[in-house]
C-alpha cells in the first residue's frame, strides 16, 4: 500500500517472508548456557560482540491468536513471532494439525500496523522447505520454527513510536489456501504489540478498590454515628456518596459500550475500571457460566465486532483469490528462491540444531514466555476492538457471558454488604462485653442494627441499577442463549418494578397530604463565571431570579413551567427532619436538599433511560451516540439547575465534571464510526484525549473521596472537645458553620456591606445660648442693681479681645440686699444664663469684674457642660431693640459622612465673632 511493487517484491519481500510465516533458517550467532539462563551473543553497529538473555523481552512481539475462517481445516495451536531490536533477529513458532488427507497449499501473511498494510508476501510453503505443509498431511504434526536474522532497510517500514507508544495497536493475519480448489482453508490473525499498555488493573484496579473502601467506611461511619437523627443526617449528606463514586467509574467503563470502532488504547484504560462494572474474571465462574450458555455464544458482529470462530473475509481489507495466485508465481520471488536453499541448507549443520533447541524452551520457565494462546470461544479476534465486545476482551469475558457473571457479581456483592453490616453489629456487641468499648456508644445502630442493613442493601440495588439494567438489555439485543435470557427478563422485571416502586411509595407517603399547583415560568440564561475566571452560561428560573437581590444578567429565556406543591399542614416538618420519612426512605433522599428530595425519582427515570439507548441500540453506533447526548445534555442541564446535592462536593462532581465528561466523551466517540473511514493514527489521538478527560475525572473523584473522608472524621468527632490535629480546628469549626448554613436550604442573601450604617435622621446640637433684650430691660422700675448680679463676664476662650467692652454695655452698681446671690426683685420672665451661677467661692471675683468692666476669666474651663457654654455680658441697649431673632440652634447635615454646619445669620455670625 503505497510503496512501489519492485520494492516489496525485492528489498522487502524476503523480510516480510521472515518476520511471521515459518521458514526455516538460522543466524550464525552463538549460543552460551549459564545455569539454567541461556546468552545469545550479538553484534552491536560497530562490531563489537555482546551477550543478551535469550529470555529478554521482545521490541515487538504477537500475543493472542484466533481463527478468522471458522471452519478452517488446519487447527493452529501455537501462532507466535518476535522482533528483537538489540540484535536484529526474528524468531517464530508454528504449531498445530489437520485432518486433511493430502494437500499442497498457498500461503499468506500480512502484518498491520494503525489500520495500514506494512508487510505482506504470498509464497508457497514447498520453496520454504517447510516439510510438515509440503504437501500438508494429517499424518504429520505441523511445526515450524527459527531465528532470522536482518538489516535495517528489512526494518525500515515500522516506525520508531511504534516500539514505545503504548498500546500499539498491531494485527498479523496468517491465510492459507488449497491448491486443488484455490479457496481458503485456515486464516488466523495475532494481535501484535510493544509490551507498554494502559492497562494495569492489578495496580490501578487496586489502588481505585482501596479509595473505593475508604469512601464507603467514611460514609457509613457518618450513617451511624450519632443518636439524634436529623443531625446524623445532615452530617451523612455532606459526606461523599459511593452513588457518586460508582457513577463517575460505571461512566469511563460502559462508556465501551458504544457500538463503535475503539482505538486500542481505550479498552486498555477501561480494563482498570472493570471491577466496578461488575466484569471480573474467574475461571470458574466463566466456566459454570460456559455451561449455563452451552454453544451459543451468540454474534458478536451484532455490536461491531469481528468474532472468533466465524468467517472475517474483509479482515486486513480482504484478499482476491485471483492475485494470491498470481503473485505467488511472479517472477520477482524466484531470484530469492536459492538464497533460501542457501539458508535451508544449514539446517543439517550443528548450530542449526542449537538454534531450534532455544526455540523448545518456550514452555519452560526460563525460556521465551512472550506468546499468545488462543482466544476463547465468543470473544473478538485479537486486534479487534469493537463495541462493547472489544472492551469486553481485555477481561477475557465473551460478549455472551456479560450479563451473567456481572449479575453473579451483584449477588456476592449484596451478600458481603449485608454480612458486614450484620458483623459489625456482633463485633461492637462483643467489645462492649469485654468492657473494650463503652455501653453508650453506637447504641442507636446496635438497636437498629436490622434497619441499617436493609437500607445498606437496598442502597446498593440502587448504586447497581444501571449497571444491572443495561446488562439485561444488552442480552436481549445480543440474542444470545434462551435460558439466560430469561433470567435478564426476570432480573430486570425485578429491579424496574422494585426501585420504582419503592420511589413512587416514597413520594406518595410524603406528598399524600396535599396539592399541586402548576403555573407558567421562564428559563433564563445567565452570565456566570466558573472559579470567577471561565465565562460560562448558567441557567436561572424567572420565579427564583426574583427572589434574589442581584440576580445575574440574562442574555436570553425560553418557555417553561414550575409545579409547586402547596402541604395541607403548613406546621409539617420537612423531610430532613422527620425521623419517621428519613428512617423509611433515608436511603433514597439523604443525600438531596430539603427543596430536592425528591430527586431520586429523576435520577432513577435518567439512568433506566439512558441504560434502554445503550443496551437496546447496539450495533447502531450513531442511534447510541447521538441519542445518548440528547439524554445527557437534557440532564446535564437539569441537574446543573436544580443541584439536587446538599452537600457542594457532591454538586461539583456530579453535576459539573461527570456531566461535562459524560457530553464530551460522546461528542469525540463518534469519530470513531467506521463510516466515517477515520484515519487510526488520528482515532489514537481523540482515544487519548478521552483518557485525559476522563482521568481528570477519576483523580478529582479520589480527591473528592480523601476530602470526604476528612469531613467524615470531623462528623465522627463532632461531640469532642479536643480535636486532633490541633491546627485542623479552624477548618473544623468552619466546616460545621457550613453544615448550619445549607442544612436550612433557603437562599442566602449576600450583606452589600458587611457593617451597615445607622439610619441617616435630621438631628441638632446645641452650640451657644444667648439671650435677647427683653421688654422689662427698658423699663427703669424693673432695673435693680441685684439683676445685674446675674450678669457674669464670659469666660476667656470667648475671643482674643477679652479686654474691650462693648459701648451698649452699662456698669451696674452692686449694693447689699437681704436677697440671695442672683435673685431678682421681680422679673417678668427667665433665660438660662439666670441658672448659671459659678460657685460662691467666685462671687467676689465676679463682683469686682463687673464692678471694673473687666472680662478676665476666673478658671480654666474643666470640661463640664457649664464650662463648654459660651458667656456673653449682658447688654442693656437704651431703646428697644429691632425684631429679635428666635434661640440660635446650629443645625449640622450630613455629606459623605462629614458635618457640616448650617450657615447661621448675621447677627449671631456678629455675635459668634463677638
Amino acid at each position: 500500500m503505497g510503496r512501489p511493487p519492485t520494492l516489496r517484491c525485492h528489498s522487502l519481500a524476503y523480510t516480510l517472508a521472515i518476520l511471521l510465516i515459518p521458514l526455516l533458517s538460522i543466524s550464525a550467532a552463538n549460543v552460551a548456557v549459564s545455569g539454567n539462563t541461556k546468552y545469545v551473543e550479538a553484534a552491536t553497529p560497530d562490531g563489537q560482540s555482546i551477550w543478551l538473555k535469550d529470555a529478554r523481552k521482545p521490541a515487538l512481539y504477537t500475543q493472542n491468536f484466533g481463527d478468522c475462517l471458522g471452519s478452517s481445516l488446519i487447527n493452529v495451536t501455537r501462532f507466535d513471532a518476535a522482533y528483537y531490536k538489540d540484535n536484529m533477529t526474528v524468531l517464530f513458532h508454528l504449531e498445530g494439525n489437520t485432518n486433511v488427507a493430502n494437500e499442497s497449499l498457498m500461503m499468506y501473511i500480512g502484518v498491520f500496523a494503525y489500520g495500514e498494510a506494512r508487510f505482506d508476501l504470498t509464497f508457497n510453503p514447498c520453496n520454504a522447505q517447510i516439510y510438515s505443509l509440503c504437501p500438508m498431511n494429517r499424518s504429520v504434526p505441523i511445526e515450524a520454527n527459527g531465528i532470522i536474522p536482518v538489516s535495517q532497510s528489512d526494518v525500515a517500514g515500522i516506525p520508531p513510536i511504534a516500539l514505545n507508544i503504548p498500546d500499539f495497536e498491531g494485527q498479523a493475519i496468517l491465510r492459507i489456501f488449497a491448491n486443488s480448489t484455490q479457496s481458503e482453508v485456515g486464516c488466523y490473525s495475532a494481535v501484535v504489540t510493544n509490551g507498554a499498555t494502559f492497562s494495569h488493573p492489578s495496580a490501578v484496579g487496586t489502588v481505585l478498590g482501596i479509595f473505593t473502601i475508604v469512601a464507603i467506611a467514611a460514609s457509613f461511619a457518618t450513617a451511624v454515628y450519632g443518636n439524634h437523627i436529623p443531625t446524623t443526617r445532615t452530617h451523612y449528606a455532606h459526606s461523599l456518596s459511593v452513588l457518586v463514586v460508582f457513577s463517575v467509574f460505571h461512566h469511563i467503563f460502559y462508556t465501551g459500550a458504544l457500538s463503535v470502532n475503539w482505538p486500542s488504547v481505550l479498552p486498555a484504560f477501561w480494563s482498570n475500571f472493570a471491577w466496578a462494572g461488575g466484569m471480573i474474571y474467574s475461571e470458574s465462574m466463566q466456566n459454570s457460566v460456559n455451561q449455563l450458555i452451552g454453544s451459543n455464544k451468540g454474534n458478536t458482529s451484532i455490536v461491531g465486532a469481528a468474532g472468533s470462530g466465524s468467517s472475517a473475509e474483509d479482515l486486513g481489507g480482504g484478499y482476491e483469490i485471483s492475485q494470491i495466485y498470481k503473485r505467488s508465481f511472479s517472477s520477482p520471488f524466484h531470484p530469492y528462491e536459492h538464497s533460501w536453499r542457501d539458508h535451508l541448507l544449514n539446517l543439517r549443520s550443528a548450530k542449526a540444531g542449537n538454534h531450534l533447541t532455544t526455540r523448545a524452551l518456550a514452555n519452560a520457565t526460563e525460556g521465551y514466555n512472550w506468546y499468545g494462546v488462543p482466544v476463547r470461544p465468543g470473544l473478538p479476534l485479537p486486534g479487534n476492538f469493537s463495541g462493547f465486545a472489544g472492551t469486553l476482551a481485555q477481561e477475557n469475558i465473551p460478549a455472551s457471558n456479560a450479563f451473567m457473571t456481572g449479575f453473579l457479581w451483584f449477588l456476592i456483592l449484596i451478600v458481603i454488604v449485608a454480612a458486614s453490616v450484620a458483623a459489625l453489629k456482633w463485633i461492637l456487641e462483643a467489645l462492649v462485653k469485654y468492657k473494650t468499648l463503652g455501653e453508650n456508644r453506637l447504641v442507636f445502630f446496635r438497636e437498629h442494627w436490622a434497619g441499617y442493613t436493609a437500607a445498606a442493601t437496598l442502597r446498593t440495588t440502587l448504586i447497581g441499577f444501571f449497571m444491572i439494567v443495561y446488562l439485561a438489555i444488552f442480552q436481549f439485543t445480543y440474542k444470545g442463549s434462551a435460558g439466560v435470557t430469561a433470567i435478564a427478563a426476570l432480573v430486570l422485571l425485578v429491579f424496574f418494578i422494585g426501585l420504582f416502586g419503592a420511589a413512587g411509595y416514597a413520594c406518595y407517603y410524603r406528598l399524600q397530604f396535599g396539592s399541586y399547583n402548576v403555573k407558567r415560568d421562564r428559563i433564563h440564561f445567565e452570565k456566570k463565571r466558573i472559579i470567577g475566571v471561565v465565562p460560562c452560561v448558567g441557567f436561572g428560573r424567572k420565579s427564583q431570579r426574583s427572589e434574589k437581590v442581584q440576580p445575574r444578567p440574562s442574555i436570553g429565556s425560553i418557555p417553561w413551567w414550575s409545579i409547586q406543591y402547596i402541604d395541607e399542614d403548613a406546621q409539617r416538618m420537612s423531610v430532613q427532619q422527620d425521623e419517621d420519612y428519613i428512617k423509611k426512605f433515608g436511603w433514597l433522599s439523604a443525600r438531596f436538599r430539603r427543596t430536592r428530595w425528591w430527586f431520586f425519582a429523576l435520577w432513577l427515570t435518567y439512568e433506566f433511560v439512558r441504560a434502554c439507548v445503550y443496551g437496546g441500540a447496539a450495533g447502531h453506533p450513531m442511534v447510541q451516540v447521538f441519542g445518548l447526548m440528547v439524554v445527557e445534555f437534557i440532564a446535564l442541564i437539569t441537574i446543573v439547575m436544580l443541584r439536587p446535592f446538599e452537600g457542594a462536593r457532591l454538586n461539583a462532581l456530579m453535576v459539573y465534571l461527570l456531566g461535562f465528561s459524560k457530553v464530551s466523551t460522546l461528542a469525540l466517540s463518534a469519530a470513531f464510526d467506521v463510516r466515517f473511514n477515520l484515519a487510526r493514527i488520528n482515532t489514537t489521538v481523540i482515544g487519548v484525549v478521552i483518557i485525559v478527560i476522563q482521568g481528570i475525572l477519576a483523580s478529582f473523584t479520589l480527591v473528592a473521596i480523601v476530602l470526604g473522608a476528612i469531613s467524615s472524621y470531623m462528623s465522627v468527632t463532632r461531640d469532642r472537645e479536643a480535636f486532633r490535629p490541633r491546627k485542623w480546628e479552624p477548618y473544623r469549626q468552619r466546616y460545621f458553620s457550613h453544615l448550619e448554613k445549607t442544612a436550612p436550604d433557603v437562599p442566602h442573601v449576600k450583606p452589600s456591606n458587611p457593617m451597615p450604617e445607622p439610619p441617616k435622621e435630621p438631628y441638632f446640637r446645641v452650640a451657644s445660648v444667648r439671650r435677647e433684650p427683653k421688654i422689662e430691660d427698658d423699663d427703669p422700675e424693673s432695673r435693680d442693681p441685684v439683676s445685674s448680679r446675674a450678669s457674669v463676664a464670659p469666660p476667656a476662650a470667648v475671643g482674643s479681645h477679652l479686654g474691650s467692652r462693648r459701648n451698649s454695655l452699662h456698669s451696674a452698681h452692686v449694693s447689699s440686699s437681704h436677697l440671695p446671690f442672683g435673685a431678682r426683685s421681680h422679673r417678668t420672665s427667665w433665660s438660662t444664663r439666670d441658672f448659671n451661677v459659678l460657685p460662691d467661692a467666685q462671687h467676689s471675683n465676679r463682683s469686682s469684674q463687673l464692678m471694673s468692666g473687666s472680662r478676665m476669666p476666673t478658671k480654666t474651663s474643666s470640661g463640664s457642660l457649664r464650662d463648654q457654654i459660651s458667656y456673653e455680658r449682658v447688654r442693656t441697649p437704651a431703646r428697644s431693640p429691632g425684631p429679635g431673632t428666635p434661640l440660635d440652634v446650629r443645625k449640622l447635615r450630613h455629606d459623605k459622612g462629614k458635618e457640616k454646619e448650617a450657615p447661621l445669620d448675621e447677627r449671631s455670625s456678629e455675635e459668634s465673632k463677638a
